[in-house]
């Protein structure tokens, strides 16, 4: 048997969920990028302790859906997987340009990039990628993708604000991959990036959330 693996484009629909109203009161756009297992509908009651008239937020949805707990009960989604990951980067970078395509931001608001866990890829990747010129960039219990360099983010430096938030007991997060990964936040944002630790493991924390950005 001769195998061939093959490529071919097609075009694709997929949503994505707003919360609250983009208005002349509205000071901060956000784009948010759940987790794996969430879809992006639940991702955003973590948000919705935020002040309703200054923040309007955009919750993109992975692709690649599933059933949880191989229950056949509740949907959870992926953004990636180590299989054809090129091409499904690719894939997601068309689709965040087509959800930006769709929303009308005002150039007096300030745009606040947050990504949880699996998220946390894909948003820096976004923000790489597409050259995306944000305010407050927040990376939330999350790895940085080892292939990103510092030219591809040297944009953010200023005068953007840059959080990295991990819980102390986070079960991913061993020593090892802690310094893992502070040797590559260093190394891309050169020193301008501020830590915070909560006391939790990996977990979202609607209550650190609400004192963002």
């Amino acid at each position: 048997m001769n195998q061939v693996e093959k490529n071919v484009s097609y075009q694709a629909q997929n949503t994505y969920v707003t919360l609250n109203d983009l208005t002349s009161k509205t000071n901060y756009i956000w784009v948010i990028f759940h987790g794996i297992g969430y879809l992006s509908r639940y991702f955003l009651k973590y948000f919705d302790g935020l002040d309703p008239e200054k923040n309007y937020i955009i919750a993109p949805q992975a692709p690649s859906k599933y059933y949880l707990n191989g229950q056949y009960k509740h949907v959870g989604a992926s953004w990636l997987t180590k299989e054809n990951t090129d091409t499904e980067i690719g894939n997601l970078m068309s689709y965040l340009d087509g959800v930006m395509a769709n929303e009308d931001f005002p150039e007096n608001c300030k745009l606040v990039v947050f990504g949880y866990s699996q998220g946390v890829s894909i948003a820096l990747r976004w923000v790489a990628q597409r050259a995306i010129h944000c305010d407050h960039l927040v990376l939330y219990a999350g790895g940085i993708p080892n292939e990103l360099t510092r030219n591809q983010l040297k944009h953010l430096v200023d005068p953007c604000t840059i959080k990295i938030i991990m819980g102390d007991k986070d079960e991913y997060l061993t020593r090892e991959r802690l310094k893992e990964e502070r040797k590559k936040i260093d190394l891309l944002f050169q020193g301008h990036a501020q830590f915070q630790f909560f006391d939790g493991g990996h977990e979202v924390k609607k209550e650190i959330i609400n004192t963002l950005p």
